[in-house]
């Protein structure tokens, strides 16, 4: 029999982590070996990370795909972040495994269909 994934999304306050430099991408990444997704939101990254010209988010969504980790990114107004930052959520509007949504509701939902 296989195992079965609970529904229960990780996000990174349950996992008792933060991403706010570039150091933290492996700890989150390690720490959700096993998990079925991650619940990300906006406030739950340092500046670095919503600043795109760093390109530590890119460097995050890279390790998540890599590693075929599921994400939802809730950010409520991506036009608070700029243009670049709305054009990036169109973009991963169909993404398999990275996907930005309006609230946590939704990003919930998405990461259970992911299951």
């Amino acid at each position: 029999m296989e195992p079965q994934h609970s529904d229960k999304v990780a996000t990174l306050p349950d996992l008792g982590l933060r991403l706010r430099r570039a150091a933290d991408i492996p700890d989150v990444i390690g720490a959700l070996y096993g998990q079925p997704g991650l619940l990300l939101r906006d406030t739950d990254l340092g500046p670095e990370f919503l600043n795109l010209r760093a390109g530590l988010l890119g460097e995050l969504f890279q390790k998540f795909v890599n590693y075929q980790l599921p994400v939802a990114v809730v950010v409520p107004d991506p036009a608070r972040y700029g243009e670049r930052f709305v054009e990036l959520a169109r973009e991963h509007a169909r993404h398999p495994l990275i996907r930005f949504v309006s609230d946590e509701a939704a990003g919930r939902a998405w990461l259970r269909g992911q299951l």
